[in-house]
């Protein structure tokens, strides 16, 4: 620790969490509030639904890109000044896109939100991690990624509901006040952490060529395309069972969201307890059955409200491990751009699976056939997790502590987690 940082006790900790995890509230009613207000979008901008769906591919595209970026070069500030730039960030895109008259202009808002959405979301897991410390790393990390799930049941839904009544612009605009008033309080609560205050630039970057940290990051690639691909076709996937009634949709959507919640959370503590690989290998296999369970119930709504709560408690167990696997293998100079890849390749995965399920849509016209597909990728992202385990020392920053004598003769199927040193 550096001379301005003191470990928080229980209480600080948990409300410092929770401050963070409403930042990525507003980070994930963000990214999933435009796809309800693409239609009054549309009319407004006088473009068309492609074009209008570029709103949702250049944050994407923004987050996977910049994120890694900006995390190397804001290494040396006090994290409360790169989580509240980052949300600052975020709401001044909000706030452009609100006012925005051109689809021009409203991209390149959309690219300044998606920016901010990474640069704080990066930071805001490695500060989290580090204020719980070593033991409750795993419990930390599921509280600022459960934001994201509680987007879907709540922010997002409420999102619509604003856009609906006073238009797509209000809703731009609640984003916007919400995210000033997280920055806000961020600034006055956190204590200013420094996590890397001297590190070089060499040091920041150097997990870029960890193999042990690219070992994590193959793994969550294809494991979010199998997640993607079911979620963002859901309307395709369970037609039979929707009928057509807007509905019966929300109702599936809500169902996801909440399993998500639950299953997130329950991750952290089984990643403590059992080991985050344990956790990420039976998560992927879960989304794998999962969706291969959907075949058959896609014609009745109650199971397929089954299925999806199933599909929700896998699918959202499988980051925050990924998160507590990944910042394993950090020093404390590199916590926030190894936690920003591993959120890029989800981006990224995201907008893999788009592309792919729209490509199969087209070509087969078959929605069904995006389950196995799906479930294919989440199968292989369980097998380079059993089959990559990416334990070992760090090889660069600070010297560590040597493993414990029980950890001293791992086999090449036990957890990493042996090795986990903590980042601070």
């Amino acid at each position: 620790m550096s001379k301005d940082e003191k470990a928080p006790g229980e209480p600080a900790w948990r409300v410092q969490a929770a401050v963070l995890t409403l930042g990525t509230f507003v980070v994930g009613t963000d990214g999933f509030i435009i796809v309800g207000l693409l239609p009054q979008i549309q009319k407004t901008l006088h473009v068309g639904p492609a074009a209008a769906g570029q709103m949702v591919s250049v944050f994407a595209i923004a987050y996977a890109l910049l994120g890694p970026i900006f995390a190397a070069f804001t290494g040396r500030w006090p994290r409360r000044r790169v989580l509240v730039t980052g949300i600052a960030l975020l709401a001044l895109g909000n706030a452009v896109t609100a006012s925005a008259h051109g689809h021009g202009l409203v991209l390149a808002s959309r690219v300044l939100a998606g920016s901010g959405a990474a640069l704080f979301v990066a930071s805001a897991v490695a500060t989290a991690a580090h204020l719980a410390g070593d033991q409750r790393r795993g419990k930390a990390i599921a509280m600022v990624t459960a934001g994201a799930t509680l987007s879907l049941v709540l922010g997002a839904p409420l999102g619509t509901l604003i856009g609906g009544a006073w238009g797509w612009q209000m809703a731009m605009w609640f984003v916007a006040a919400v995210a000033a008033v997280v920055a806000a309080v961020i600034a006055v609560l956190l204590p200013p952490i420094r996590l890397d205050q001297g590190a070089t630039m060499r040091q920041r970057i150097a997990p870029l060529t960890d193999q042990r940290v690219l070992r994590v990051l193959i793994v969550t690639l294809p494991a979010f395309i199998g997640i993607f691909l079911p979620f963002t076709y859901m309307s395709a996937v369970f037609a039979p069972a929707i009928g057509g009634e807007q509905a019966r949709l929300a109702l599936l959507l809500l169902v996801f969201g909440v399993a998500a919640t639950a299953g997130n959370l329950t991750a952290g503590s089984l990643a403590d307890r059992y080991g985050s690989r344990r956790v990420v290998i039976g998560a992927t296999v879960g989304v794998a059955a999962v969706c291969m369970v959907m075949l058959p119930v896609r014609e009745v709504v109650i199971l397929a409200a089954i299925a999806q709560a199933l599909s929700g408690v896998v699918s959202y167990s499988v980051m925050g491990p990924q998160q507590h696997r990944i910042i394993a293998h950090a020093t404390a100079e590199s916590a926030s751009l190894v936690t920003s890849l591993n959120t890029s390749a989800a981006y990224l995965g995201n907008f893999m699976a788009g592309g792919i399920g729209a490509v199969i849509l087209t070509t087969t016209g078959s929605a069904a056939l995006l389950l196995p597909i799906a479930a294919a990728f989440a199968a292989f992202a369980a097998f380079l997790a059993w089959r990559l385990p990416s334990g070992g020392k760090p090889s660069t920053g600070p010297a560590r502590r040597p493993p414990h004598r029980r950890d001293r003769h791992l086999r090449h199927d036990e957890p990493e987690e042996a090795y986990v040193e903590h980042v601070a």
